[in-house]
């Protein structure tokens, strides 16, 4: 099951496991409250390591919505790499079952309130399997 541990992969913590539930809420819905939600009003968001950053969460919310993913179109299983006290490394699957597949790495910076202050993706495509 998504996000929790097993074997040598650690449990998340509540934090984190809170926030991936609202990120994955928010990618679901594309809703810009839930969006928000998950950034600090400073935050940075990198769809690629060397993407041109949006920078603060009206920046983040608009290009999210501009790349919005249709509800049902995708799957996405995640698990724990690593978790520090403001920083989590998420290695996860994304499956597009029409077109694409996708390995992904996501680096969580947090603030104090659970919120990111950093995102960070890393994706590979995978041979589709569909």
């Amino acid at each position: 099951m998504s996000g929790q541990g097993t074997g040598d992969r650690p449990a998340p913590s509540r934090r984190l496991a809170e926030w991936m539930a609202g990120y994955l809420r928010a990618w679901r819905g594309n809703d810009a409250a839930d969006i928000g939600a998950l950034f600090t009003d400073d935050a940075v968001y990198l769809t690629a390591p060397d993407a041109e950053p949006r920078r603060g969460r009206e920046a983040i919310v608009a290009g999210w919505l501009d790349d919005a993913d249709a509800p049902g179109e995708w799957t996405f299983d995640w698990w724990v790499l690593h978790e520090g006290p403001d920083v989590a490394f998420v290695e996860g699957r994304t499956e597009y079952p029409a077109e694409r597949d996708y390995l992904n790495l996501w680096v969580v910076r947090f603030a104090d309130d659970g919120r990111a202050t950093e995102f960070t993706e890393w994706y590979l495509a995978r041979p589709h399997g569909g």
